[in-house]
């Protein structure tokens, strides 16, 4: 049994390998929920969804988010409107007394769907539409996903990292801004100066995350900060990760980030932008796998391999690197 923390691109491009070494009916997702948001009355759960649609076996892999060949008429239709009643563009957070009102789902991440900051396909819609639809029908969030995942014919099991609300800010000079209008709004373009996982201290993992960490771990090469460090702000979840076989793959080549804002995100959070900066921010990890061009040295087993992925063929490559690290420590 096996249990991956995915977030952003990293390790959902690595699951695409996971075959090579670990079976389906084996195998947990639990997602980053972090980046979730609200957008337009639409609840939207990023990282859950490229996982769903890559299950489903929809997911644009130009893009790593949304559905290949996605049609986009309605975000299309809300952009022309906007500009036809001279309305603002760009991402608008809503003022705090909104942040909280309604919806305990949307607490801190809560977005008006003036001008559609983010691009939404229609068929991708859809899915929030009906996610949406649940939570307001009273289902939890891991019960909403579950329905979803059946409906996409998931084999493996996939959990969010809690139904409660956790946010993801990024605090910049020009003020605070959730992640998504920070990266998807702005480019990743601002000054980051601290970030903040609003919600963690009062959240708990969802039902089921926590007996999935009893099996064996892989930290894919997703962004540290944003799409792991959710997960180990909740309540007892690096507590359960320092029980069990943790193996943690580098996003790093030496100190160059292979994509995203890895490298800045981390040099806020004062740990090291580099693959050796993997020690503070996983210190409860048995093994890692790194490029074979990495001189980042551990005190704890490594493998080396070429960790790049641009394919099937590179995410089996890095699999079996990881099921090597697994036969050493375990």
């Amino acid at each position: 049994m096996v249990t991956f923390l995915s977030g952003g691109t990293g390790t959902p491009k690595l699951l695409d390998g996971a075959g090579a070494a670990f079976s389906p009916e084996e195998t947990t997702i639990v997602a980053n929920t972090g980046d979730d948001i609200e957008l337009g009355g639409l609840f939207v759960s990023p990282d859950v969804d490229t996982v769903l649609f890559q299950g489903g076996g929809i997911l644009d892999r130009d893009t790593w988010w949304g559905i290949a060949g996605d049609t986009h008429r309605t975000n299309s239709a809300l952009m022309d409107i906007a500009a036809a009643a001279d309305l603002p563009e760009g991402p608008q957070y809503l003022p705090a007394e909104k942040q909280t009102a309604g919806r305990e789902l949307a607490n801190w991440r809560r977005f008006s769907g003036v001008a559609e900051f983010m691009t939404i396909g229609d068929r991708d819609r859809a899915v929030h539409l009906t996610r949406t639809s649940l939570l307001d029908q009273g289902e939890t969030l891991s019960e909403a996903i579950a329905t979803l995942a059946d409906a996409f014919g998931l084999s493996v099991d996939l959990l969010p990292m809690s139904d409660d609300p956790v946010a993801t800010l990024i605090h910049t000079p020009d003020g605070m801004m959730h992640f998504q209008e920070y990266w998807v709004g702005h480019r990743g373009e601002p000054t980051v100066e601290t970030v903040e996982f609003r919600g963690s201290s009062m959240a708990q993992p969802a039902p089921g995350v926590l007996e999935a960490l009893e099996d064996t771990v892989v930290i894919g090469p997703s962004n540290p900060v944003t799409s792991i460090g959710p997960m180990l702000a909740l309540p007892g979840f690096a507590d359960a990760l320092a029980q069990t076989t943790v193996v943690a793959v580098s996003p790093f080549l030496g100190d160059e980030a292979f994509s995203g804002p890895a490298g800045d995100l981390m040099e806020a959070v004062n740990a090291e932008p580099s693959t050796e900066g993997l020690a503070a921010a996983y210190p409860f990890a048995d093994a890692y796998v790194i490029d074979t061009d990495d001189d980042a040295e551990f005190d704890r087993p490594t493998i080396q391999t070429d960790i790049r992925i641009d394919g099937e063929a590179d995410a089996e490559r890095v699999i079996r690197a990881i099921a090597e690290a697994i036969d050493i420590v375990s």
